[in-house]
């Protein structure tokens, strides 16, 4: 049987992704929970801590979930596919999560949001290292890292936004629509010039 905390949290992830966080309120919460609202504050000492825990604990585990699927690859091209696959299947599963951890961000505290904007530069950082060992390789276009980490990752976030766990595809089957479609992208672009157009160039 869950604990209370839990129970709380699980309560605030279902309405802070149907409803948003700032139009929640704790006494919503404390009543989904069969609480009463000052007994929310045993637990948490205010509706921003509940969500700190939300983004803490989803970056953790995204993370966590990343590494345990690379350990023990080397081939660049495989790092890449698993790693594409690893972020939409946790991104599709733990979909409500997901989704609050990449829309709000704005609710935390300066000190809590530059935790989790910390946690993200190094979730980033894994996906940055296998581009850069693709494109030093020559296996993948040679372009500036950072901005093609983030366009794959904008990319695959963005399945927390439209799937539908009822709908016509499962989870795996989109997974790998999102790596073929990267690793087809990342190779084809060393045939053409990825990198910003020349000041002195137009057209």
């Amino acid at each position: 049987m869950p604990s209370m905390k839990d129970t709380i949290i699980g309560v605030a992830i279902d309405l802070f992704h149907r409803q948003g966080y700032f139009a929640t309120s704790i006494s919503e919460i404390a009543g989904q929970c069969g609480i009463q609202k000052a007994s929310i504050y045993y637990h948490y000492p205010s509706k921003e801590n509940i969500l700190f825990h939300i983004q803490q604990v989803t970056m953790e585990e995204l993370t966590a979930y990343l590494r345990g699927n690379l350990e023990g690859l080397t081939d660049v091209e495989d790092r890449m596919r698993v790693a594409v696959r690893s972020h939409v299947r946790f991104h599709l599963n733990r979909q409500k999560e997901t989704f609050i951890a990449n829309t709000e961000l704005r609710g935390l505290t300066p000190e809590h949001y530059q935790e989790i904007v910390d946690k993200r530069d190094g979730y980033e950082k894994i996906f940055q290292g296998i581009i850069r060992a693709g494109c030093e390789a020559g296996l993948f276009a040679t372009a500036d890292v950072r901005i093609l980490s983030y366009a794959i990752l904008t990319l695959c976030n963005a399945g927390a936004i439209w799937f539908n766990p009822q709908g016509r595809m499962a989870v795996d089957a989109i997974a790998d629509i999102y790596e073929k479609f990267v690793l087809r992208g990342l190779k084809a672009g060393r045939l053409t010039a990825l990198g910003p157009t020349p000041a002195n160039q137009t057209g």
